[in-house]
């Protein structure tokens, strides 16, 4: 690698500028840090079954090397209260100084992962089986040190822990026991206190005091933190294993993973937290976003994933060539980083280099520490890893078995394992999902020549693996009845295809009537091209796609109205109707429960981003061409888009656009036209001559005929560019509609500088909407620089 690829090209400029410029954010976050990493270090050294002082080396390498090479600049790297199950049972194994060999060879494994650019290849792995692995952890961890806080020893297995421990509560407790108890009331009633009190990291008060209380008693028996004399006499080399080497790559293959996995998720959530708190009025916190801050590592700068893959890499073959615990990205640390106010990596290399003054020049209050008050602290650690937003949030995305199962998996076996579970589990439901359709049939009501009414649903994929529950909730159906048979469907296997059209064929042939209707790609029927291959493709909604589209081939009314050798008028109505009715039900049970949210937040708000004046035409749908949705629109529409200009008739038109101006304030008025308008065609026609109704309404239109002929610019533009007789009037009644607007502003007194407008027009043919650029006199399409996204997605000039 070159030095400029892991940042260390024009190195003493930038420590100069970070001395003028972040130091003074950064030295007080490390400090805070610093307080939370000793006693968390040391805890998770005695969770693991190593030495106490392979804590604080894997804290001080940590917070150096990761924190110079890492590619997450706020994250704070040290030992991880996730790693302690397998360091515990790899020290078990092999022996402390084989442990720190396999510590090593994951290093360097993970450094090979950052090189070869799959860092995000360890985010697939599904969060529900992470969390599930972390919970599991959490849970071995708790039983494990409640028999260290008893003043006992813990079981070699989580489940011989959870088997002794009602034992181990009946027996007589010293002041192990109450000082244990006494850290965990601590912690849990820390985040209650005021918040200048928590300023002090929580961790370090319990620690603090109770190793106070143990000095007062000055108890003999009572266990407490043993070093070997100082920091330095705790490093030395790693040894190889020496058995079962396919055993030993499997470790190391666990190790660089879970680290490697927990760091990357650990740094994407750094992320989310500095985007929350970086501001561009902050001095030295990032400029504009998406740019790097003034030292090339602002908080507004997403994270390197391979860059820190291979940061972390280095620091973990460093911590184990020291003696020294694997190490990841912990989001404890990191997020107290965050919150106390860190700007550059310079806080986590802060942090490593006070660990190992303190380690170093303090190491007599070390072994003052009962052990007890490291088991309180790691108790109340393992709990917190079980979360209850974590599981809230996979129970919300159906996952909450496999976060279950991984959890139980690491419990009753061990972590690899349990991690396998999970994640087969995983694979099998996904599967599941994938190819399992949906059947639900349910019966409607009875028509009113006594014929049942059946309404059957079919969703998803349609597969061979769904033909026996297809076929037992169609044989539900009773023979004769009419039935509404819905395919949601995005593929239709052979087996499946030829079981639904032989059970519709059957169905038929006993009397019965099957109305199809096929929403997604997948067709049982000739008149919809049957894919050759499966479609991954979503199916619009019912209420975007023209009902044409989905409609035209149902009867007419579902208990054989539309049935064409029976002329009823009334069934005739019906049948009319029926398109209404199907929209209807289709609203809701598709659309209703997805709109009720944003129909919840405009009760009893009514604020439109703009009055919209547009032509009766039903080819025209406001909301879907301008992007928009309920409370954005405030929309008029009548034949030929067109605004009475007597001021002293009264007009609907006059009084909803007085409506809009006076009580809503809108800011923008808005009028739309659109090709192959049949109220221009009257206009070319002679219809407003006429004394109809609609001739009398089409006098209004007449300036705007005159104003064509003799030869507006708009006209002219829209001749030059090929457009018909018609579209030419359309665009030129547009802009004299736009030239009525304002004069209906001008004469309420209402100032032009707040209200916007706008002319529009759409072409059917292309789908594209333009809008009228009055300073050239002819329709284009929208620049971007000059458009406004509304938060509704409306686009307003």
């Amino acid at each position: 690698m070159s030095p400029t690829s892991i940042g260390l090209a024009g190195t003493p400029t930038r420590l100069r500028s970070w001395i003028h410029g972040s130091l003074r954010y950064d030295l007080p976050a490390s400090l805070v840090v610093f307080l939370v990493a000793v006693p968390l270090s040391l805890g998770i050294a005695a969770a693991s079954n190593a030495p106490v002082a392979a804590g604080l080396i894997a804290a001080v390498v940590g917070g150096v090397v990761a924190g110079l090479l890492g590619g997450s600049p706020l994250q704070v790297t040290g030992p991880a209260a996730g790693l302690t199950v397998v360091v515990a049972e790899l020290v078990s194994r092999y022996g402390w100084a084989a442990t720190c060999a396999i510590t090593v060879a994951a290093g360097l494994l993970q450094v090979g992962f950052g090189l070869c650019r799959i860092a995000r290849t360890a985010l697939a792995l599904s969060p529900a089986i992470v969390h599930g692995m972390l919970a599991g952890i959490g849970v071995t961890i708790v039983l494990g040190q409640l028999h260290v806080l008893l003043g006992g020893e813990p079981g070699s297995t989580p489940m011989r822990n959870l088997l002794d421990l009602p034992a181990q509560l009946a027996t007589r407790h010293d002041h192990a026991a109450l000082i244990g108890l006494t850290v965990i009331g601590l912690l849990v009633l820390w985040p209650r206190l005021p918040r200048p009190v928590r300023r002090i990291p929580g961790p370090l008060v319990a620690v603090t005091l109770a190793t106070l209380a143990a000095v007062v008693w000055n108890d003999v028996d009572l266990a407490r933190v043993e070093m070997p004399g100082s920091l330095l006499a705790a490093v030395h080399l790693p040894v190889l294993p020496d058995r079962d080497w396919l055993a030993v790559a499997a470790a190391v293959l666990t190790v660089a993973v879970i680290a490697s996995v927990e760091s990357l998720l650990s740094a994407t959530a750094v992320d989310r937290l500095a985007a929350d708190r970086a501001s561009p009025d902050v001095p030295g916190q990032g400029g504009p976003p998406g740019q790097p801050g003034p030292h090339g590592y602002g908080p507004s700068r997403p994270s390197n994933l391979d860059r820190e893959m291979i940061g972390q890499g280095v620091a973990n073959s460093v911590s184990g060539l020291l003696g020294g615990l694997p190490v990841t990205g912990v989001i404890v640390r990191s997020s107290t980083n965050v919150n106390a106010g860190a700007r550059t990596r310079g806080s986590a290399v802060l942090h490593g280099v006070w660990v190992l003054l303190f380690a170093v020049l303090l190491v007599v209050l070390v072994e003052r520490i009962p052990m007890a008050a490291l088991a309180g602290l790691l108790v109340v650690v393992g709990l917190q890893l079980v979360k209850i937003s974590d599981i809230r949030r996979v129970r919300r995305h159906r996952e909450l078995t496999v976060y279950v199962v991984t959890a139980l998996g690491v419990v009753v076996f061990n972590l690899l394992e349990g991690v396998l579970i999970g994640l087969v589990l995983a694979v099998v439901l996904i599967l599941r999902r994938v190819v399992w359709a949906k059947v639900h049939a349910e019966r409607v009501r009875a028509g009113p020549t006594g014929r049942e009414h059946w309404s059957v649903h079919v969703e998803g994929t349609l597969s061979f693996l769904a033909v026996p529950r297809l076929s037992v909730v169609l044989g539900r159906v009773p023979p004769g009845s009419t039935v509404d048979l819905e395919l949601v469907t995005d593929f239709l296997d052979h087996a499946a295809f030829d079981h639904l059209d032989g059970w519709v064929r059957q169905h038929e042939t006993t009397g019965g009537r099957v109305h199809l209707d096929e929403v997604g790609p997948a067709a049982l029927r000739g008149d919809h091209p049957r894919p050759p291959r499966r479609i991954h493709a979503l199916v619009p909604p019912r209420w975007f796609s023209p009902w044409s589209s989905w409609q035209a081939r149902h009867p007419g009314h579902p208990d054989g109205a539309g049935d064409p050798n029976r002329a009823d008028q009334s069934e005739a109505v019906h049948a009319a109707l029926r398109p209404l009715h199907v929209g209807v039900r289709e609203y809701h049970r598709r659309s209703a429960a997805r709109l009720r949210p944003f129909l919840t937040g405009l009760d009893g708000r009514h604020e439109p981003y703009s009055f919209f004046l547009t032509c009766a035409d039903a080819r025209i749908v406001p909301n879907v061409i301008t992007s928009s949705g309920p409370g954005d629109l405030f929309t008029v529409r009548n034949i030929g888009n067109l605004i009475p200009t007597d001021h002293v008739a009264e007009s609907s038109v006059a009084a909803a656009l007085s409506y809009a101006v006076e009580v809503l304030c809108v800011p923008a008025l808005l009028v739309c036209g659109h090709s192959g308008c049949g109220a221009m065609q009257g206009l070319l026609g002679g219809r407003g001559e006429e004394e109809s109704h609609v001739g009398r309404w089409l006098r209004w239109g007449r300036p705007s005929l005159d104003t064509w002929r003799a030869g507006h610019p708009v006209g002219l533009a829209a001749a030059g560019d090929g457009r018909t007789e018609v579209d030419q009037l359309a665009m030129v009644n547009v802009a004299r509609q736009v030239g009525v607007l304002r004069e209906f502003l001008a004469a309420r007194d209402v100032d032009a500088a707040k209200v916007s407008v706008q002319g529009m027009f759409f072409d059917i043919q292309t789908g594209l909407l333009l809008v009228l650029d009055e300073r050239r006199q002819r329709f284009t399409s929208p620049p971007d620089q000059e458009l406004e996204i509304t938060g509704a997605g409306f686009v307003r000039p």
